[in-house]
């Protein structure tokens, strides 16, 4: 009786413990600094998403646990984070946003087997690399660059200008739309890049204003391009200026101004409000309940695409195992329904998505949407107003 009895605690612990499995997915995001919202409002989403999880036992014999860091301020400081979510043992990353931080975990993530899914890193060369635990769930720039080459033909402009930002998203975003443009034989007068840490850039504006290009386009982020903007205000130079998804930020208006910057156009992802699945409305709806705020950008969402592709794939899988976690979501991983609609993966890692949208700037400081763009279907002749 007495060995029946300690058979039974055994078996009633081991029960016990393979009940108790823990999953944890790490958050690697800008909590603090220019992109602590997009960072804390994405850890948000992972946390909303992962409670329901438990609370359903969805992923039994599992349970999922967030573990979140910041990306820092710089790859030295990314490669710290990363190495401590490791040590860890998170299962996957979610993250970073930043293209350069992206960049300088990357070998981290891969040589201890953990599933990286960037939500914001954009940058074509981080795909490219062959490495099977990475992926993302936004679209990368070489996409971004067609959708823009195709507003330009639409336009019939010839000339175009383009600047970057130093950052490794700048640069390769640039690149792209240098190379598209040039498959359509239209006119790069100009390429250049700004400067890092500096206030005015009238001189730069200037020294493309000689090259009388049609348009320009910015490929950086929203603080440079607020301060582009009030450059072009300074000079009186009405030239249509576009900006690529970085930025898409609410603090764009608040540096310019709102005289500065409306007008601006750019291309991005739509945001969570213009998102049209029955799926994606109720999310919003299920957040706003939860946090008391509306998602300001759709990278929270695109986070929340890739915290559903990891877990998703483990209970198809049914266990936890890198290896087999990342080749389903290369070869098998199919979500029709995702936080911004359909989720699956390329060879590369890349998500299948050419969903885009071009926004300007209205007259009271708001983002308003002029046309999603899906699969070839494209803007009105109206995008851009301003001439040379």
């Amino acid at each position: 009786m007495k060995k029946i009895f300690l058979l039974f605690c055994v078996l009633f612990l081991a029960q016990t413990a393979f009940a108790e499995q823990t999953v944890k997915i790490g958050f690697l995001g800008p909590l603090t600094g220019r992109f602590a919202s997009v960072g804390i409002q994405s850890r948000q989403v992972l946390e909303l998403l992962a409670s329901d999880i438990n609370q359903r036992n969805a992923l039994t014999p599992y349970k999922v646990e967030i573990i979140a860091a910041h990306e820092g301020n710089n790859e030295k400081e990314a490669r710290e984070a990363a190495a401590r979510l490791v040590a860890r043992g998170v299962f996957a990353v979610i993250g970073p946003h930043l293209s350069d931080q992206t960049k300088a975990v990357q070998g981290i993530f891969h040589e201890a087997a953990v599933i990286q899914i960037s939500y914001g890193s954009t940058a074509v060369s981080l795909t490219r690399k062959g490495l099977p635990y990475f992926f993302r769930t936004c679209p990368p720039d070489d996409e971004q660059a067609k959708a823009f080459v195709r507003i330009v033909r639409l336009l019939n402009f010839k000339r175009v200008a383009l600047l970057s930002d130093s950052s490794l998203y700048g640069k390769e975003l640039a690149s792209s739309i240098d190379n598209s443009l040039h498959s359509w034989m239209i006119d790069t007068v100009y390429k250049g890049s700004l400067p890092a840490e500096k206030t005015d850039y009238s001189e730069e504006l200037k020294k493309i204003q000689a090259t009388a290009p049609d348009m320009i386009f910015f490929a950086g982020y929203y603080p440079e391009a607020a301060k582009l903007l009030l450059a072009k205000q300074q000079l009186s130079w009405k030239i249509p200026l576009m900006g690529g998804d970085g930025v898409n930020h609410p603090e764009l208006v608040e540096i310019a101004g709102i005289k500065a910057a409306t007008g601006f156009h750019f291309l991005s992802p739509p945001n969570p409000e213009h998102l049209e699945s029955p799926q994606t409305k109720a999310f919003l709806d299920r957040f706003q309940n939860a946090y008391q705020g509306h998602l300001s950008s759709v990278y929270p969402l695109l986070a929340g695409n890739a915290f559903l592709a990891v877990t998703e794939s483990i209970a198809m899988l049914k266990k936890a195992q890198a290896q087999d976690v990342a080749d389903y979501l290369h070869k098998r991983y199919f979500n029709k329904s995702g936080l911004t609609g359909e989720i699956y993966f390329n060879a590369w890692g890349d998500v299948v998505n050419d969903l885009y949208a071009v926004y300007f700037v209205n007259e009271e400081g708001r983002f308003v949407v002029k046309k999603q763009i899906r699969h070839g279907d494209f803007v009105q002749k109206t995008i851009l107003n301003e001439k040379n």
